[in-house]
């Protein structure tokens, strides 16, 4: 279990982590948040990048640099580079080494792991010469290259096409077991495919945490799809979200706490999300 407990992160005059406690089962966790809502800083305090001001970080009751140091964590930055001029065999050897993976098990752990991003038949060309979805799927090979018990994804999608997406959510499907992965992504359409958990993060807090379902409800009835003709007939607090046809009649999707006149539909995870940031 990974069990964050009162962590708090500041740098300078601002709290980027304010008090978070949370535990971790295995599982797929997604986590949202708009920018700067401290999404990035609570994933380096828990690969172990960021010391804590105050509160503590464990997983099986070790500190998490203790796992760290034991590779039980994989880790995707959201900025992430290569050297270009090696090849992906050699990059991966390169992260393998860093990992402390033995000589012996390298080359099976690393083709495997290429294969999964589908890239093998790129296996022994130089990273200058690759997309930046192809850096990008390297990335994702790498975070799980020697099979880590956590796994962390910032924005692991930025830049993949609609199969190299469908591939990226393959690949969660199949190592999932025994594993603790967290996904923060603006993709909601990511988290609703991959995850079975969402934490919100807003400001340096956990706004609230629980299943796709969960999130979804907090919507409920709060959301109705409403003639674009009638935009201005709006009350109260409300969020426009998508605009769309339907019928060939231009209708717009609001989000609000108080009643509207349009019909009202099921929620989304993304109107949840958008609900709980609103105050809805």
């Amino acid at each position: 279990m990974l069990k964050i407990i009162n962590a708090c992160k500041q740098f300078k005059n601002k709290k980027a982590l304010d008090n978070i406690t949370i535990n971790l089962e295995n599982g797929v966790y997604g986590l949202l948040g708009p920018n700067g809502a401290g999404k990035t800083t609570l994933m380096r305090s828990v690969c172990g990048l960021y010391p804590l001001n105050t509160g503590k970080i464990t997983f099986n009751d070790l500190d998490i640099k203790q796992n760290k140091r034991l590779n039980s964590i994989g880790y995707l930055p959201q900025k992430f580079g290569l050297f270009n001029e090696l090849t992906i065999y050699e990059m991966m050897e390169y992260f393998a080494t860093l990992k402390h993976i033995a000589n012996k098990d390298q080359k099976n752990d690393i083709e495997n792991c290429i294969e999964r991003v589908n890239l093998l038949d790129r296996i022994h060309d130089k990273i200058s010469t690759l997309s930046g979805g192809m850096v990008r799927r390297i990335g994702i090979a790498q975070a799980i290259l020697g099979n880590p018990r956590i796994i962390i994804f910032d924005e692991p999608t930025v830049g993949l096409d609609p199969e190299e997406r469908m591939c990226f959510k393959n690949t969660i499907s199949q190592i999932k077991e025994d594993k603790i992965i967290i996904i923060s992504t603006h993709v909601v359409e990511d988290i609703e495919a991959s995850c079975s958990n969402i934490m919100i993060m807003n400001n340096g807090k956990l706004i609230v945490s629980g299943s796709n379902n969960y999130i979804s409800s907090l919507a409920k009835e709060k959301v109705y799809l409403v003639d674009a003709e009638n935009e201005k007939q709006l009350k109260g607090d409300f969020f426009i979200g998508k605009r769309t046809s339907i019928e060939n009649k231009d209708v717009i999707r609001v989000l609000s706490g108080e009643k509207q006149n349009g019909k009202s539909v099921k929620p989304t995870i993304e109107d949840g999300y958008i609900c709980i940031l609103k105050g809805f």
